[in-house]
């Protein structure tokens, strides 16, 4: 590292999502990785208790907390879920252009951050009112087609599909962001300039970088969760990281992706 280069962050958390059971189930593919700047990824595991694994209230909880209490250490969390949904979704339902009434109304009619609610309840008609927010699998961000492998939010019941962990995840970001009051930065949502000392929420896509780090003794989801705190960490170590925060954008695609989101990487 250029020890001229002052890194933007000093801890990364690498979080490998998954949309199974409910937001209470312990999931065993629920994984958390977290650096420093100074040594590699390790494992975060939840705290004692009933649950093996992590919940995604649990997650939630955990990063609402620790990102308060750390306002001094600048954080970069990076989330395997989409934060948002291609700008057909807001045109087909009329919605505003505006992530934070996103949020809430996809939450209205997805409350899959009800203890015992599946995302397949609300996909079935037993909770919410899911049928009034669909979208169709051929929908795609920006950032998708940018990635040329990345599914659509819509496309369910396929391999390596993010639609479950999307539609499970999003009422924790509404969770996340009423919690911490405007003191931790949505990237793009917020904007692309990043405030210094300041933590970020960003979302990721862990194929971008998973095999460029040896495997060891990791299982895939492990792997993702730490490949994805790994690169940020070396990434910013090195002086790279902000510009990534910068992807090459023409100014009518940066107004769509401050809508439809971005994936930290993705150039």
């Amino acid at each position: 590292m250029d020890t001229s280069q002052i890194p933007i962050f000093e801890r990364y958390i690498g979080i490998d999502y998954s949309g199974a059971q409910t937001p209470t189930s312990s999931l065993k593919g629920l994984r958390v990785y977290a650096a420093n700047r100074f040594g590699p990824p390790l494992e975060v595991v939840p705290p004692p208790g009933p649950k093996k694994y992590w919940t995604r209230r649990g997650v939630a909880e955990w990063l609402a907390e620790g990102l308060a209490q750390t306002q001094s250490q600048a954080t970069l969390v990076g989330i395997d879920h989409n934060f948002s949904f291609p700008l057909a979704y807001f045109k087909a339902h009329g919605l505003p252009l505006d992530w934070q009434t996103f949020l809430e109304d996809f939450q209205r009619h997805w409350p899959t951050d009800k203890d015992n609610t599946y995302v397949d309840f609300v996909r079935d008609g037993l909770d919410g009112n899911g049928n009034a927010r669909l979208g169709d699998s051929r929908w795609r961000r920006l950032a998708e087609i940018r990635t040329r492998t990345a599914k659509s939010a819509f496309h369910f019941d396929v391999q390596g599909s993010v639609a479950k962990s999307s539609h499970s995840g999003l009422p924790w970001l509404l969770y996340l962001r009423e919690r911490l009051a405007g003191n931790i930065h949505f990237w793009p949502f917020d904007g692309w300039d990043i405030q210094a000392g300041r933590s970020v929420v960003t979302e990721v896509y862990p194929s971008l970088w998973s095999r460029s780090f040896a495997r060891e003794e990791r299982n895939a989801d492990q792997h993702d969760a730490y490949s994805v705190a790994e690169w940020m960490r070396q990434t910013d170590r090195n002086g790279e990281l902000a510009r990534f925060f910068k992807p090459s954008l023409e100014p009518e695609e940066e107004k769509v992706a401050r809508i439809e989101g971005w994936i930290l990487g993705v150039m």
